[in-house]
């Protein structure tokens, strides 16, 4: 499929906005609240620390799991896509609507219209840079240049070449 370098960038973004958000999780006092409420499903003591301690980390995997799987699909999405700026701008855009949209529902943090002003002007600028790179990539006229190292059996036969072309010129050399 010529286009599914997209769902990897967009997977990658995801999953990017998901990192953060168990970032946050592990500092937050949003975390003590759901350690105590959880505490209480069990009836444990509410202000049992280890619970919360359990949560916090619970939180840090999946801070670093989300992570990996965000490097994993951004990779992906780099050797399938046609250039690294286009896989780039479909990543952080992903990455900067989710992070708005989960820290809405997850932390009911509000955005100013300044701040999707300001977003809407990152992605318009990331296009303007993608386009900006198909053209300059089209534009070249350059064709592909072969800059791999001669394989083994290539230079024994430029050596062989050259051997009998020296050798052809000394016997023209010499004295008859």
């Amino acid at each position: 499929m010529a286009s599914s370098w997209i769902y990897l960038a967009i997977g990658s973004g995801l999953a990017a906005g998901l990192n953060g958000l168990f970032a946050k999780l592990v500092t937050t006092t949003l975390t003590t609240s759901f350690a105590s409420a959880i505490a209480r499903a069990f009836s444990l003591p509410e202000d049992e620390k280890v619970v919360e301690y359990i949560v916090r980390g619970l939180f840090f995997g999946l801070n670093l799991l989300f992570n990996a799987i965000m490097w994993g699909l951004f990779t992906a999405a780099l050797a399938k896509g046609s250039s690294a700026t286009k896989v780039s701008i479909v990543n952080t855009s992903s990455n900067f609507m989710i992070t708005a949209i989960l820290g809405w529902l997850v932390f009911s943090e509000s955005l100013p219209g300044t701040w999707w002003l300001g977003a809407s002007l990152l992605v318009a600028g990331n296009v303007v840079i993608g386009m900006r790179d198909d053209g300059s990539a089209a534009n070249t006229g350059y064709e592909a240049v072969r800059t791999e190292e001669p394989e083994e059996e290539e230079l024994q036969s430029r050596r062989n070449s050259e051997s009998e072309s020296e050798s052809e010129s000394e016997e023209s050399r010499e004295p008859r």
